[in-house]
Order: C-alpha cells, then sequence, then structure tokens
C-alpha cells in the first residue's frame, strides 16, 4: 500500500525558516509528481508548490522566492523548505503525490505553527 508521510513541521517564528520532508513507500516515488498544499484554520486547502518527476519546480506566487520545493528521488523523498515564514503560513502542511495513471496519494500533514 502506497503512503506518504510528512515531517519537519513545528514553532516557527515569523521570518524565520522551517524544512519539511516528505517520504514516500510502496509506490515508485521518482514517477511521481509530488505537490505540497496547505491548509489553515478555516480555510480550504491549498497548492503551495510543485515537482515534476524530473525536479522542476512550480510555486504559486504567494511563497515565489521564500519557498523551495526540491526532491530525492533515490531516498523516496521531498522536500519543502521555507524561508521568510509569515504568519499566514501557519497551516497543516501535505504533501501528494500522483501520476498520469490517476494514482493519487496523500499524506497525514504536518502543523506548521508561526508564532514569536
Amino acid at each position: 500500500e502506497a503512503q506518504l508521510v510528512e515531517s519537519g513541521g513545528g514553532l516557527v517564528q515569523p521570518g524565520g525558516s522551517l524544512r519539511l520532508s516528505c517520504v514516500g513507500s510502496g509506490l515508485v516515488f521518482g514517477r511521481y509528481v509530488v505537490s505540497w498544499h496547505r491548509q489553515g484554520p478555516g480555510q480550504e486547502r491549498e497548492l503551495v508548490a510543485t515537482i515534476s518527476s524530473g525536479g522542476d519546480p512550480t510555486y504559486v506566487d504567494s511563497v515565489k522566492g521564500r519557498f523551495t520545493v526540491s526532491r530525492v528521488n533515490a531516498k523516496n523523498t521531498a522536500y519543502l523548505e521555507m524561508s521568510s515564514v509569515k504568519p499566514n503560513g501557519a497551516a497543516v502542511y501535505y504533501c501528494r503525490a500522483r501520476n498520469g495513471l490517476n494514482n493519487n496519494y496523500w499524506g497525514q500533514g504536518t502543523q506548521v505553527t508561526v508564532s514569536s
């Protein structure tokens, strides 16, 4: 059974940095597009960044220049490095893996709290 597990969430000060990890198992991780999403309190889940199987990243405008998405397929792991974190960045962050065969998996999420 395919599974994604996020980690690395926690408390970060405004303007600080944090790195999230997403480890996949039970799937050929390198064949999947991986995306990071977040859901703040009372808000809908939104896309943050995507990285293709080949490592090409895309970002939503609100995080461009501050967040970096990367992956190491040999480790079945994707990362989201967040810097200059803003208070509205507080959310549960999820990773998602999908391929062209309609296989779609979500992790359980990791909480990021932004507070001084």
